[in-house]
C-alpha cells in the first residue's frame, strides 16, 4: 500500500513554532518513527508553503496512491483550490490536524476540505497521522 502524507504551510516548523501547541517534535523525526510502525506500508513524505505546488502534488498522485493524509494547515480553512484537488482525484485523503481546530479561534472551525476527504481527524498531536495511517490499514 503507497501513501503520501502532504504538509502544508509553516508545519515545516515543527518541534520549534508553538511547542505548546504542535510538541516538540519535528516531522522529520516523527515520520521515521512512523515509518517504522507501519513498515509494511510504502510511506512517502512532502511539504511545501506553496498553495500550487501542494494542488501539483496531489494532482501528480491522486491517481495512482492507495491514500493521502493531508495537514493542508491554514489552507484548510481558505483554500477553495485545494478542496477542487482533492474533489477531482480518485485516491482518498484524510484530513488530520495536530491540533483540535475546534478549540481555537473562530476563522479554523471551518474546513473548505472535509466535506471532500474520507475522514477527518484533528486533537491528537502527531498521532493525528498514526490514526489516519491506521484508517487506510
Amino acid at each position: 500500500m503507497k501513501i503520501l502524507i502532504i504538509n502544508g504551510p509553516n508545519l515545516n516548523l515543527l518541534g520549534k513554532r508553538e511547542p505548546e501547541v504542535y510538541g516538540s517534535t519535528s516531522f522529520e523525526d516523527y515520520f521515521k518513527t512512523l515509518k517504522k510502525r507501519f513498515s509494511s506500508l510504502k510511506l512517502e513524505f512532502y511539504q511545501s508553503n506553496m498553495e500550487g505546488e501542494l494542488i501539483d502534488k496531489i494532482h501528480n498522485v491522486g491517481f495512482s496512491y492507495d491514500g493521502i493524509v493531508l495537514n493542508a494547515g491554514a489552507y484548510t480553512h481558505t483554500s477553495v483550490a485545494l478542496r477542487d484537488a482533492i474533489a477531482g482525484i480518485k485516491t482518498p485523503v484524510i484530513e488530520v490536524h495536530i491540533s483540535n481546530t475546534h478549540q481555537r479561534e473562530e476563522f479554523r472551525h471551518h474546513s473548505f476540505l472535509s466535506p471532500v476527504c474520507k475522514g477527518v481527524i484533528l486533537g491528537f498531536g502527531l498521532d493525528s497521522y498514526r490514526l489516519a495511517l491506521e484508517s487506510f490499514i
